[in-house]
C-alpha cells in the first residue's frame, strides 16, 4: 500500500478540557467549532492556505479576543479537519488509501487552491492520487470503498469514477496477474505459514483473481465496476458470472433466514429494520440479475435457480423473477431436482412449492429450438433458387442443423429425467392441485421419456398422498402413464397397487404378457376377459362381453374364478381391484352379483366376489 508523508514539524496538538490546541509561543486568536468539537487555533497559518475560512472569517463577529467560525457541514468531520490543519501548521500527517478521500474533500471544501498559494494541498492530494493510488489495484479499490461516505463530493471530484475506470483497466489489461490480488496473496502467505511451501491449488494463472477483491464493494459501486469491466469487451462471460456467484455468495449468506419472518416480528422496530434489510437484498439481487451475462452457459443452473429462492423469499420484482426463469430454461438441462425445489412464499398459494415458476421455466425451455431442422433436399433448392451458395455450404448448413437437433433432442431426454424426479418431490404435497401435477407432467413431449419408471413412482407418490381422488380423477392421473415403458420390477409393483385404476392393472398384465411371450420366441392367445376389458375400454359404444360364471372355465383363462384362485396366476393381484369397473356396462348401471357364483365357491371372501361378479355380467342384463 502506498503512503505519502507531508510537513516535518512533530505534532504539537493537545487536549484541554475537551478543547484542542497546539503549542505555541503565539497566543491564539481563532477558535474553529466543527460538530460541537472546539479547537483553539491561530488565524495566519489557516487563512494563508484556506480561502473559506477567510470568507468565514470576515462574516464572523469578532470578540476581544478571539473569532469563532462555526464549520457544521465539513466532509470528512473533526478527522479531516485536523489533518488539513496540521498541513498549515507544517505538522507531519500521513495519507494513504484509507484518509485521501476525506481529506481531499476536506481541502476542497476549504479551498485549498494552488489560487491561495503555490504548492498546495489539493495539488500535492492530486498528484499522489492519480500516480500512486489510481496505479495500485488494493489501494484503488480500498479508496473507492471510502468513497461511499462522500457521495455526491466524490462524484463531482471525480474521485468514484477515476478509481472505478483504474480497476476496470487493470481487469482488462492483467486477466492473468493474479499476483495483483489481495485476498491471493494473503491466501498465499497464510498456506505458506501453515504447511512452509505454496499450496498448489493456488493456481498463479487463474484467471478470476480479481472477483474476490472487488466482491468487497457495495452493491452500487460494484455494479458500476462491473458494467465498466463488460464494456471493455475482453472478459469472458464465464469468468462475469463466477465474480457475480463469488459476490451474492459473499452478501447474500443464509437469506432463508427471512422466510416469513413477518409473521414472527412483534415489535414495529423490529419490524421495520427488518424490512429495510429485505429491502437492501431486493437491490442486490435486481442488480445481480442485471449483471448476468447474456451468453448461454455463463451462469450454472444451479446459481441461477438459488438465485431464483431467493427472489422469492425477499419477494423482488415480477420482471427480475421472470428474467430468470426465462435464463433456466435456456439450459434447464443443467439442473437438478434439488435446485427446482423452490418454496412458494405466496399469501395465495398454499402449495409447498413454487410450482408456477417452474412450469413457467418448462415452457422457457420447450421454446428452445422449435423451428425444424431443415431438409438437404429444400436447403440444396434454396441454395439453387438464390444462386448465391454452393451444394457444399448447403451440405455443411444441414449437417449444422441436424447437430443441433441432436442436442436439442438429448437435451429434452435429460429434462424429462429431471421432470419426473421433481414431480416424486412435489406429489407428496397435500395441497398440490391434480391440476398443476398434471401440468408438469405434459409439458415435456412423450418422446422425451424413453421410460416411464420415474413418472409412475411420481404418480404412486400422489395417489398415496391424496387418497381422496375419485375414480375418476385417478383415471386422469393415470392417463398420462405408458404401460409398455415400465420395466418389469415397475410392472410388478403396479400389479399389486390397489391405488391404480383396474383399467391401467390390466394395460400393465397386457403388456406383461406380450414382452414375456416375446421373450419366449412365441405370443400366447391372450385371455378372453382381458380381451373383453381391452375391448371395452377401446370402444366403449359396443356391448361388453360377460365374464365366465362357470366353475369348470379351462384352466388356461387366468381371468375366471378358478385362474383367480390359483396362486400362480398374474391377475391373482387384483382381486381387490376388480370392483373398480363399474363402468364397463354400456348404461353406467350397477347390478346385483349373481348367486350361483357364491355358492360355486363358497370358500372365497364374500367382499372380494361381490366385486368380481359386478363386472360379470351380459349385454342382456
Amino acid at each position: 500500500m502506498k503512503f505519502m508523508k507531508l510537513g516535518s514539524r512533530p505534532d504539537t496538538f493537545y487536549t484541554t478540557e475537551a478543547v484542542r490546541s497546539v503549542s505555541s509561543e503565539i497566543t491564539s486568536d481563532l477558535i474553529v467549532q466543527v460538530k460541537g468539537n472546539r479547537y483553539l487555533l491561530h488565524k495566519f497559518p489557516l487563512l494563508s492556505k484556506c480561502l473559506r475560512l477567510q470568507k468565514l472569517c470576515a462574516d464572523s463577529p469578532e470578540t476581544s479576543q478571539h473569532q469563532i467560525v462555526q464549520i457544521p457541514d465539513l466532509p470528512g468531520g473533526v478527522e479531516a479537519f485536523e489533518l488539513c490543519a496540521k498541513f498549515c501548521y507544517g505538522i507531519t500527517i500521513t495519507l494513504s488509501a484509507y484518509n485521501i478521500v476525506s481529506v481531499r474533500c476536506a481541502a476542497e471544501y476549504f479551498q485549498m487552491t494552488e489560487d491561495v498559494e503555490k504548492g498546495n494541498l489539493i495539488y500535492k492530494l492530486e498528484v499522489f492520487f492519480n500516480s500512486c493510488i489510481l496505479h495500485g489495484w488494493r489501494d484503488s479499490i480500498i479508496t473507492l470503498q471510502s468513497t461511499r461516505g462522500f457521495g455526491v463530493w466524490a462524484e463531482d471530484l471525480g474521485i468514484t469514477s477515476r478509481c472505478i475506470d483504474a480497476i476496470a483497466s487493470k481487469v482488462l489489461a492483467h486477466p492473468s496477474k493474479v499476483s495483483l490480488s489481495h485476498s491471493y496473496s494473503r491466501r498465499i502467505r497464510d498456506d505458506i505459514s501453515c504447511n512452509g511451501s505454496e499450496s498448489l491449488i493456488h493456481n498463479p494463472t487463474t484467471k478470476g483473481w480479481w472477483a474476490e477483491d472487488i466482491a468487497e464493494l457495495g452493491i452500487d459501486l460494484y455494479w458500476r465496476t462491473m458494467i465498466a469491466i463488460k464494456s471493455g469487451g475482453k472478459v469472458p462471460g464465464n469468468l462475469i458470472g463466477d465474480a457475480l456467484r463469488i459476490y451474492a455468495s459473499r452478501w447474500l449468506p443464509n437469506i432463508s433466514k427471512y422466510m416469513n419472518i413477518e409473521k414472527e416480528i412483534e415489535s414495529d422496530h423490529e419490524l421495520d429494520s427488518t424490512r429495510v434489510i429485505t429491502s437492501k437484498h431486493k437491490l442486490l439481487l435486481e442488480s445481480i440479475v442485471s449483471l448476468l451475462p447474456a451468453e448461454k452457459g455463463a451462469v450454472s443452473s444451479s446459481f441461477l435457480l438459488k438465485l431464483l429462492k431467493a427472489v422469492n423469499i425477499v419477494k423482488a420484482s415480477s420482471s427480475t423473477k421472470m428474467e430468470l426463469a426465462r435464463r433456466v430454461g435456456i439450459q434447464l438441462e443443467d439442473a437438478t431436482v434439488n435446485d427446482l425445489l423452490i418454496p412458494s412464499l405466496s399469501y395465495t398459494n398454499d402449495t409447498i412449492y413454487d410450482v408456477d415458476v417452474v412450469r413457467t421455466i418448462l415452457e422457457q425451455f420447450m421454446l428452445q429450438g422449435q423451428s425444424p431442422p431443415t431438409s438437404p433436399l429444400r436447403t440444396r433448392r434454396n441454395s439453387e433458387r438464390r444462386g448465391s451458395r454452393s451444394a457444399e455450404n448447403a451440405d455443411f448448413e444441414f449437417q449444422e442443423s441436424r447437430r443441433s437437433s441432436s442436442t436439442s433432442h438429448s437435451s429434452k431426454l435429460k429434462v424429462a429425467k429431471l421432470v419426473d424426479g421433481y414431480l416424486q418431490e412435489i406429489a407428496r404435497d397435500v395441497k398440490l392441485p391434480l391440476s398443476k401435477f398434471l401440468a408438469i407432467a405434459d409439458s415435456v413431449p412423450d418422446f422425451a421419456r424413453l421410460e416411464h419408471d420415474d413418472l409412475y413412482r411420481a404418480i404412486d407418490t400422489y395417489l398415496k398422498g391424496h387418497p381422496e381422488l375419485n375414480k375418476s380423477e385417478r383415471k386422469r392421473l393415470c392417463r398420462i402413464l405408458d404401460c409398455k415403458r415400465l420395466s418389469v420390477a415397475v410392472c410388478m409393483h403396479a400389479a399389486q397397487n390397489e391405488m391404480l385404476p383396474l383399467r391401467v392393472v390390466v394395460q400393465v398384465l397386457f403388456c406383461e404378457q406380450a414382452r414375456a411371450a416375446t421373450a419366449g420366441g412365441h405370443v400366447n392367445e391372450l385371455p378372453r376377459n382381458i380381451k373383453a376389458l381391452l375391448s371395452a375400454h377401446n370402444n366403449p359404444g359396443k356391448p361388453t362381453a360377460s365374464f365366465s360364471t362357470n366353475a369348470t372355465t379351462a384352466a388356461d383363462d387366468q381371468w375366471s374364478v378358478s385362474g383367480l384362485k390359483s396362486p400362480k396366476s398374474k391377475v391373482s393381484t387384483l382381486k381387490p381391484k376388480l370392483g373398480e369397473n363399474k363402468d364397463l356396462d354400456e348404461n353406467g348401471e350397477e347390478k346385483s352379483s349373481k348367486a350361483k357364483t357364491l355358492c360355486m365357491l363358497p370358500n372365497r371372501p364374500k367382499r372380494m366376489f361381490s366385486r368380481l361378479c359386478s363386472i360379470n355380467r351380459t349385454p342382456s342384463h
